[in-house]
Formats: C-alpha cells, sequence, structure tokens
C-alpha cells in the first residue's frame, strides 16, 4: 500500500515537471527559466536544492556518530556558502547577465580559464548528484522490502528524475521544487511532532544529546584541530560559491535584489530546518536503541527510514516517505542540470561553429542525459557514504575556481595569468597531497586552497608573460 502511494506521488510530480516544461521556448528559458522567478520561488529553489539526502540521511547519521563537530561542513558551511553568495556574489553576477558561472571566467579572464574551471565545475557534481542517486535507491529498497535492489532502485529515480529535468529545465525545475519545498516542511514537521511525543518531548531529546556532549561544535584549541575545522568550514563554505547550481537559481530571479534575498534567506532556512532531521534521528536513539545500535556502523543512513517504517502508522509513513522523495528529487533535478548546460555552453559549444538555439537547446538535453547516466554508473560503483559523496564535492572548485571568481570580481589588478596560475597551483598541489595521502594535520584541499591564493597574487602583479589584461571588470557591490 505504501508503495502505491510513493508511486502515485512519483506520478504527479513527472507531470507537474511536464507541464512547466511548456513554458520552454528557446535555450534561455531552459538554462535560467527566461529570468522570471519571483522571490517565493527563489527562494523554494535555493532551500529544496540543498536540503538534499544528505541532509535528511546523511549527516543525522552522522549526527548520532559525532555530534556537532561532524557537522562543520553541512549544514554550517553550506549555510555559509549561500549566505555569503547572496551577501557578495549575487548582485555583480547578476548584472552581468551571463548564462553560466562559466561564461564568468570568460569575459573576465579568456577561453582556457573557461575551460579549466568549467571543467572542474562540472566535475565537482558528480559526487553530489550520485549521493541523491543512492539516496533514491536506498528509498526504493526500503519501500519494496528488498525486492528492488538497491542498484536498480537507482536507475528507477535516476529514470524518473531525468523525464522532466530533460525537457523542462529549469522551469520543471523550480516549479516541481516549490512544490517539494512545502511538502518537504509539512511533513518532516510533522513527522517531528509524532517522534517527539514517542519519545517523551522535544526537550527530553535535547537534553539527552546535551547531556552527551553532541551539541559541541567548537574545536580544541590545539593546530590540528583548528587547521581541520577551517578546511571542513571552507570546503563547503567557499567551494560551494562558485557552483552553476547557486548561480542559476540566483540568475533565474527576476531582478538582482530578488537573486540576493533569494539566496540569502533560503541558506539561512536551510541551515534552521536542517536541525529537524538531526532531532529524529537522535530520537530514534532513544525510541529503539536496539535498531540504532544494529545500524549505526554497518549502514547508519538507514536509521531514520528504519524507525519511520517499523514505529509509525500507514498515513505518517507516507508523509514521511513523500517528504523524503521530494527532498532527494528536488537536489537530484536540480544538480543534474546545473554540470550539463555548463558543459555544453562553456566546454561543448565552443567546438561547433555557428550552432543556432535549437540544436544548442537539443545539445543541452543531450548532456542531461550522458550525464544522468555517468552519475548513476558512479552511485552504483561506489562504496562511498552520501555524507561523504557530499563532502568531497567541493575540494575541487575550492582549489580551482573560487579564488580567480572572488579576485575576478573584486581585485582590479588580477590578470589573467594570475587566474591560471592560482587554477594550476591549486589542482596540482591538492591532487599530489591527497596522492601521497598526508592529511594528518594539513588537509589537501586546505593547502591546495592556500596555493591557488598565492598564485592568484603573485601570477597577478608579476610581469605578465601569459594572456591579456581582462576585458571586462565586474564592481564590487
Amino acid at each position: 500500500m505504501l508503495l502505491w502511494f510513493v508511486i502515485a506521488y512519483l506520478v504527479v510530480s513527472i507531470a507537474i515537471g511536464l507541464i512547466a516544461a511548456t513554458r520552454v521556448h528557446n535555450a534561455r528559458d531552459y538554462i535560467t527559466a527566461g529570468r522570471h522567478l519571483p522571490i517565493y520561488v527563489v527562494f523554494a529553489t535555493v532551500f529544496a536544492t540543498w536540503f538534499g539526502a544528505e541532509t535528511v540521511l546523511g549527516i543525522s547519521a552522522t549526527f548520532v556518530k559525532e555530534g556537532m563537530s561532524g557537522l562543520v561542513s553541512d549544514p554550517f558551511g553550506a549555510s555559509l556558502c549561500l549566505i555569503l553568495f547572496g551577501l557578495f556574489f549575487a548582485r555583480p553576477l547578476y548584472r552581468m547577465n551571463l548564462l553560466t558561472i562559466g561564461d564568468f571566467y570568460r569575459k573576465r579572464y579568456n577561453r582556457p580559464v573557461e575551460l579549466a574551471t568549467s571543467i572542474c565545475i562540472a566535475l565537482s557534481y558528480l559526487g553530489w548528484v550520485s549521493a541523491q542517486v543512492t539516496a533514491l535507491g536506498l528509498v526504493f529498497n526500503v519501500l519494496s522490502q528488498d525486492a528492488v535492489t538497491p542498484a536498480w532502485g537507482m536507475v528507477i529515480g535516476a529514470s524518473i528524475v531525468l523525464v522532466y529535468t530533460l525537457f523542462g529545465g529549469m522551469w520543471s525545475v523550480a516549479v516541481t521544487t516549490f512544490v517539494q519545498m512545502i511538502v518537504i516542511v509539512l511533513g518532516l514537521l510533522y513527522i517531528a511532532w509524532l517522534v517527539a511525543d514517542m519519545a517523551g518531548s522535544a526537550a527530553t531529546v535535547i537534553n539527552h544529546a546535551a547531556a552527551n556532549n553532541r551539541f559541541e561544535f567548537l574545536p580544541k584549541l590545539t593546530v590540528a584541530d583548528i587547521v581541520a575545522f577551517t578546511a571542513a568550514l571552507i570546503t563547503m563554505g567557499f567551494g560551494s560559491i562558485p557552483q552553476q547550481d547557486v548561480f542559476q537559481r540566483m540568475n533565474a530571479s527576476k531582478n538582482e535584489s530578488t537573486a540576493a534575498w533569494g539566496s540569502i534567506l533560503g541558506g539561512s532556512a536551510y541551515f534552521l530546518f536542517a536541525f529537524v532531521p538531526l532531532f529524529l534521528v537522535y530520537a530514534a536513539t532513544l525510541i529503539d536503541p536496539k535498531m540504532v545500535s544494529g545500524l549505526i556502523d554497518s549502514d547508519s543512513q538507514r536509521i531514520l527510514p528504519s524507525l519511520i517504517l517499523e514505529h509509525l502508522p500507514l498515513a505518517a509513513q507516507v508523509v514521511f516517505f513523500g517528504a523524503l522523495l521530494s527532498v532527494i528529487m528536488s537536489t537530484a533535478s536540480g544538480t543534474l542540470l546545473a554540470p550539463s548546460v555548463t558543459i555544453s555552453e562553456n566546454v561543448l559549444k565552443g567546438l561547433f561553429k555557428h550552432m543556432n538555439d535549437r540544436r544548442f537547446l537539443w545539445l543541452n538535453r543531450a548532456v542531461v542525459v550522458c550525464f544522468a547516466t555517468l552519475v548513476t554508473l558512479y552511485a552504483i560503483n561506489t562504496n562511498e557514504s552520501i555524507h561523504g559523496m557530499v563532502e568531497n564535492a567541493y575540494k575541487v572548485t575550492l582549489v580551482a575556481a573560487f579564488v580567480p571568481l572572488v579576485a575576478g570580481l573584486y581585485w582590479k589588478r588580477a590578470t589573467t595569468q594570475g587566474a591560471v596560475c592560482a587554477i594550476i597551483g591549486g589542482l596540482v598541489s591538492w591532487i599530489a597531497l591527497e596522492f601521497a595521502a598526508i592529511d594528518e594535520l594539513w588537509p589537501p584541499q586546505f593547502i591546495g586552497f592556500l596555493v591557488s591564493l598565492g598564485g592568484m597574487a603573485l601570477g597577478s602583479v608579476l610581469p605578465q608573460r601569459y594572456g591579456i589584461e581582462p576585458r571586462h571588470h565586474a564592481k564590487a557591490v
């Protein structure tokens, strides 16, 4: 019975997405929704895209094992990213009237810089989208009581998201995400109310977590702990800023004020609401400690679904899995579209001379299919946890794309040579340290970030032997 309710919800979601697809008339509609989105839709798309599988299933399980100290990157770093983007990046980027974030690197620097950063940005989505596909596989496996294997669940889930993203692009993502946000908020609040009653009260759960030191957040005053804390915070807090999905929601807004405030409010709401699944999973340790102890080390991502299936009535199960699927699908659709349009616009389009708008639209759709296939295969064959896949996704953009973006917007002396030095230096140092497995004190991505900063500074102030002076400079806010 539960499975049929879920199937009905999926059919409705696909229908909404396909109806929204009728508003797509050209490539700009497909990528930016015609720059028509109002504040409430932008807010919803920012919140729901980031409130993904890792928030409900990933970081909640991490909280039970490690406490708040294990959540530095998400939700703290993720919220920091969205708020910083709204404060310092949304307005100047919106004024440039770009199609993708990769276009900025071409206009501010040159084509090779655009190509390098765009490839890095697209690659960073491999882990994030795969995390959503993995979660879809988990949901279908749980709902079917193992009749559907996790691998086939991933294929089914990815196909569902692909259908409406393929045809509707940003219009379908925006409309379905707005509906899904309503389901997420109402559904999880209802489940939290039921679970709090089962655990004794919300205060009982919170006090128990506090007594077990789960709210300790700040690092110990040692070099190793401070560096690890800082690296975790900036990996997602800074590394997520030069991302197409963040840019895309801002760029689809109807004006620059909507772009800025949509990101700020969405990031703030995400931070606050991320504590709801933390509460739910920790409450499970009081309601069914035996179940939690059996899953905590082997498959901690199943704790919350198991709690719902074993202890709540059918109506609550329908609400929860409807909300969970909304969480996953809203993130999966947005993060599938973002790298696909980046590859189409900033990597492939330059290879085809005189491509008209209709062909470019179909190129975008073809890349969406290819990327969906790639991430599904990756998700099936990786053993990484949902939280781990998301956390690792932003290392490459931190070391390669963040510094050229900030310098390009706010430092007039930033040059193409500086950007190239930042990209090469950041990538080479990060990759070398990753392969050397030296991360006990200085995380590789943190070193890569520092080298990228130094590369931009030195490359810009030293005599210019590569590239030309930037043709466009975006004024600071």
